[in-house]
């Protein structure tokens, strides 16, 4: 059963941050900033490992093209939004950026993928809508969190997967498979040396939760009655 697999966020051997050179703790330090987030989210995260499309005892194809077709119509939004700010996270020197979005249209026009039948993994932009968050980077933090965390159980799944679901290269599952715990590292040292205070840190945790109701909304809207005739 692949329905245990952490589809967002990180397994506990990565969400453990080494001391830094200057022998700090890092994210499990005395700011609290990721024991907050994790609180925040926990339960969100619990539902989305049993509504999202990879959360079937046999996964095929389809499944894995419509897990692609949600999430980008959850990121596009949020990545357009993210786009309008220069501080906080985007201010920050990070590992070099992965085009999640590019990498999961790549997945979806791969010859394999247009073999499918089954319109289920087809994107739906009558679903999308503008993102509104908040503006302050508090908030932000919050959110990349989410994001970022969204792609670290895919080297897990494409081990399980790739020869499953061989011909398709899975390549968004893939992608930077081998750095996704350094680059989750950075994220969090850099998060947690913004969030110092607790206004701050209650705001990451209001974005973050933002962040993850809205993928649990779509997810479940694509298996509602009321969204069964959305295209």
């Amino acid at each position: 059963m692949l329905n245990r697999t952490r589809l967002i966020d990180t397994p506990e051997s990565v969400n453990r941050v080494s001391p830094g050179k200057d022998g700090a703790d890092g994210a499990d330090g005395a700011d609290g900033a990721l024991v907050a987030l994790r609180a925040a989210t926990a339960q969100r995260h619990e539902l989305l490992h049993v509504i999202m499309p990879l959360s079937v005892e046999s996964v095929a194809l389809r499944d894995y093209l419509a897990h692609l077709a949600l999430l980008r119509d959850w990121l596009e939004p949020l990545e357009a939004w993210l786009k309008n700010f220069n501080d906080g996270p985007q201010a920050r020197t990070l590992p070099a950026r992965i085009d999640r979005l590019a990498l999961i249209d790549a997945d979806l026009a791969h010859a394999a993928a247009r073999q499918q039948d089954d319109p289920a993994h087809v994107a739906s932009p009558a679903r999308m809508q503008a993102w509104r968050g908040a503006q302050s980077a508090a908030y932000r933090w919050g959110v990349c969190y989410v994001i970022e965390g969204s792609q670290l159980g895919g080297a897990v799944l494409y081990a399980r997967l790739r020869e499953r679901l061989a011909p398709h290269p899975l390549g968004f599952l893939a992608a930077g498979r081998e750095t996704l715990g350094a680059r989750w590292q950075a994220l969090i040292r850099a998060l947690s040396a913004d969030l110092h205070t607790p206004a701050a840190i209650d705001e990451a945790c209001r974005g973050a939760a933002d962040a993850f109701d809205r993928l649990i909304e779509l997810a479940q809207c694509r298996t509602s009655a009321a969204c069964a005739n959305v295209a």
